[in-house]
């Protein structure tokens, strides 16, 4: 019998099944299918040094994902937090070159990695620290990629932080679904411009940290108005009548950025050289990441919906994909 559209694990629609089928056979495909609770989440490595890991995360790239990443990680250090941030986007890194470590590399004794320290005290991690050459690009498939996140976190010789800044490639993929299955995470940012279609991208990201179970905090919404270099006048960028990217996501507005001159163009972002009025924004940023994490309250568990098994009888055919398919009736 086929499965009705629903959701599994991260996969969704009867139209998959229809593609799974056509290659490969409908009695082969019904032993792998399995229910959304199957190792989806399954339990965190903690590291017991490290107190609070917050992702940043778009789903979108091009949205100033990691310069909120960095901005984030240097007011925290000017709040005098200890702080590391680990670069997820394995195959286009740039935090070397906005920490301006990118002349550095990372070493190894064989067992642990050394992370670098910026000028400001900050711990950083990049593939882009072990290739000899920053434009080397990064050619590996999904497991190559989970397995670097995995030594990235566990391997690492971080040492006591207050806060590990990740920042997640875009997309909801290999090494995003790694990190939430891996890292126990505090909480999540996301960050996007205003345009619709980028919320409805972004939106991705939210349901997949919700999926995970990890607390999604806020957004930082970026680029909805520039300062303009001559003047200082703030010119809007965007007008869509209030809906701003908070409302549409339906998460707290933790903040809104303009484009800057001084930030679009550094080659890194050297917390001494920035205008006064990205501390400013920054900070704001770093207090309500504070205040959210200090705050959350997990939602109100509920079981989940089994898929594939019922009274009626095993909707797999192997009487073996979930706990409840064992006594479930075999289905003709």
């Amino acid at each position: 019998m086929r499965p009705q559209a629903q959701h599994y694990g991260l996969m969704t629609t009867t139209s998959l099944w229809a593609t799974f089928v056509s290659l490969h056979g409908e009695s082969k495909i019904r032993m792998y299918w399995r229910s959304p609770v199957m190792d989806l989440v399954p339990d965190k490595k903690n590291n017991p040094s490290i107190k609070r890991v917050i992702g940043i995360m778009s789903g979108k790239g091009g949205v100033g994902k990691s310069t909120v990443a960095v901005l984030l990680a240097q007011a925290l250090v000017a709040r005098g937090r200890s702080v590391g941030i680990l670069d997820a986007d394995i195959t286009g890194p740039s935090l070397p070159r906005l920490l301006g470590v990118d002349s550095f590399r990372a070493e190894s004794d064989g067992h642990r990695l050394f992370p670098i320290v910026n000028e400001e005290g900050i711990k950083v991690l990049s593939i882009n620290l072990f290739n000899e050459n920053e434009e080397d690009p990064v050619i590996w498939r999904g497991p190559l990629l989970g397995k670097a996140i995995e030594q990235f976190w566990g391997d690492t010789e971080w040492g006591q932080l207050d806060y590990l800044i990740i920042d997640f490639p875009p997309g909801t993929s290999d090494v995003a679904l790694t990190a939430f299955q891996t890292i126990p995470f505090a909480g999540v940012v996301v960050v996007g411009t205003p345009q619709d279609y980028v919320s409805m991208i972004v939106k991705k990201s939210v349901n997949m940290a919700t999926m995970m179970k990890a607390p999604v905090l806020g957004i930082v919404e970026n680029m909805r108005s520039l300062v303009c270099p001559d003047c200082g006048k703030e010119i809007q960028l965007f007008d869509d009548g209030g809906a701003g990217s908070g409302k549409r996501l339906g998460l707290p507005l933790f903040a809104s950025l303009p484009w800057r001159k001084e930030v679009a163009q550094a080659r890194s972002l050297s917390w001494a050289a920035l205008p006064e009025a990205v501390h400013k924004d920054a900070d704001h940023i770093a207090h309500e990441v504070e205040l959210a994490v200090a705050s959350w309250i997990p939602p109100a568990s509920a079981e989940p919906e089994q898929a594939g098994c019922t009274d009626e009888g095993c909707e797999c055919g192997t009487q073996s994909c979930c706990e409840s398919c064992a006594d479930a009736p075999a289905r003709t």
